[in-house]
């Protein structure tokens, strides 16, 4: 295997092991503002795949970055969905029967 494979894979694993405990060791007070701070990332990821896919580098890349444009797009969505959810669970009883 390449060094540079290697570095990326080392790379990739400790990304995911730090991401892990930084999401588990938040309290549940700081969910809200971490989610609207992911939504912000997803969104510019998505920004980043529409680019890919409308680039014009190959049938690889547009096929890439229209799989990258959907999966973004639907990271962005759920992630709306669930801190509006997560919202409304602050409201008051005579604001949420509006």
């Amino acid at each position: 295997m390449p060094l540079t494979t290697m570095i990326q894979l080392y790379v990739f694993v400790l990304a995911g092991f730090v991401g892990y405990q930084a999401i588990t060791r938040v309290p549940p007070l700081l969910h809200t503002p971490l989610m609207a701070a992911t939504n912000a990332i997803s969104g510019i990821s998505l920004v980043g795949s529409l680019v890919l896919a409308g680039a014009n580098h190959g049938v690889w890349a547009t096929m890439l970055g229209t799989v990258a444009v959907a999966c973004a797009m639907a990271n962005v969505v759920g992630g709306f969905l669930i801190t509006d959810r997560m919202l409304g669970m602050f409201r008051r009883s005579s604001q949420a029967d509006k």
